[in-house]
């Protein structure tokens, strides 16, 4: 009955494109242990290295024998317990909005935020790079959707003269660091044109937050009056923890209370998760040296891929894109960095446009200069062969 399923694997698997999982036995401060042997993580998003601070699991343990290790219910269900108001005063303060929502994890967020705010009827007008998450937040809508190109203001300009005025409500949505690229949204032309064609406006700051802003805010500075109708933000990321957040005025946090499904119909986020949000989010100020350390390492390796390899890579980011020009050949690669233990993964289409299958560096403040120069020499030597 289910051949269709062993036929499909073996397409998936002849176009070089299975997915597996693998175990990791221990994580270390930018190392992880896996099939006995200690590799340099190279894929984390833990920008910051927070999720092994003290700060963080202290504060888990803490409400862990507290407020127990599950949320029980729904916070309309159960009750919403103290610890995560103060976490959504915390994250309104630190975003500089009048309030936030905390939700499950951020793919929860913008699958379910996006068909809460635009429904048949409406417009999304999306960057064509977005994540999947916005993807099937916006298929879920039912609204009419265009796409722009990558980063592309002038066209998304002119698709918002050519349809706004067809539509009941707009939406556009863009993220403010795109995780597979490392590159940057024009923020301030996408606020522009949500003023002059009268649209809401959500960006994703997910790969943004810990890393840029004064106070690590994100792209979006705290201090700024005018603000996107919605931000989104994760705590799995860069805060080392675990679920997501829109951080928006009162009435878009009401709202969304009575509208979004993935507030409504799923359990709170635990609260040791919670406690541990708290912590990182008090830590982010205090990270100044190792965000610009992340930075600055990244700008090393991406200059040593343009001038050394002559490979094609992006942004400005902490993230690395090294862009390759087929799949086997990134395996091929993925497989060169294993064996000298450094793990980094091949991102394969679906995740990217057909052809620019790459290998995506990530870096952390877990990482130095000798973890650098270290990939550096096996790349050379891969390219070499």
């Amino acid at each position: 009955m289910n051949d269709w399923i062993q036929d499909e694997l073996a397409k998936i698997t002849e176009a070089g494109l299975l997915r597996q999982t693998r175990a990791v036995t221990a994580i270390g401060h930018g190392t992880i242990t896996m099939d006995g042997r200690d590799l340099i993580d190279f894929a984390s998003n833990d920008y910051l290295g927070l999720s092994h601070r003290e700060e963080l699991t202290k504060a888990a343990a803490e409400a862990a024998k507290r407020w127990g290790c599950g949320s029980r219910a729904s916070r309309l269900m159960s009750g919403s317990i103290g610890l995560l108001h103060r976490l959504e005063q915390a994250v309104a303060e630190f975003q500089g909005t009048e309030a936030a929502l905390c939700l499950g994890n951020g793919y929860l967020a913008n699958c379910t935020i996006i068909p809460a705010i635009a429904r048949r009827g409406d417009a999304i007008f999306l960057d064509r790079l977005c994540h999947a998450s916005i993807i099937d937040g916006v298929l879920l809508s039912g609204a009419i959707f265009f796409r722009f190109a990558h980063n592309d203001a002038a066209q998304l300009e002119q698709l918002l003269r050519e349809n706004r005025h067809l539509y009941r409500r707009a939406l556009v949505i863009a993220e403010t660091v795109y995780s597979m690229d490392g590159d940057m949204a024009p923020v301030e032309r996408l606020m522009a044109l949500r003023q002059e064609f009268n649209t809401m406006l959500m960006l994703d700051e997910a790969h943004a937050i810990g890393i840029f802003g004064e106070h690590a805010e994100g792209i979006i500075p705290r201090h700024q009056e005018r603000k996107p109708d919605i931000l989104i933000g994760t705590f799995g990321k860069a805060l080392g923890s675990y679920g997501a957040f829109a951080a928006c005025d009162r009435n878009m946090k009401r709202f969304l209370q009575n509208r979004c499904r993935g507030f409504i119909f799923s359990t709170a986020l635990p609260p040791p998760v919670a406690a541990a949000n708290l912590a990182a989010l008090e830590l982010l100020e205090s990270t100044g040296g190792e965000r610009h350390r992340v930075l600055d390492l990244a700008a090393d390796l991406r200059d040593f891929i343009e001038a050394r390899l002559g490979k094609a890579t992006s942004g400005s980011s902490q993230i690395v894109p090294l862009i390759l020009d087929n799949v086997q050949k990134t395996l091929d690669l993925e497989r060169y960095l294993a064996d000298a233990d450094i793990f980094a993964r091949a991102i394969r289409p679906p995740t990217v446009p057909g052809n620019t299958p790459r290998i995506r560096f990530s870096i952390t403040a877990d990482h130095n200069d000798q973890d650098i120069e270290r990939l550096k020499a096996v790349l050379l030597s891969f390219f070499k062969t």
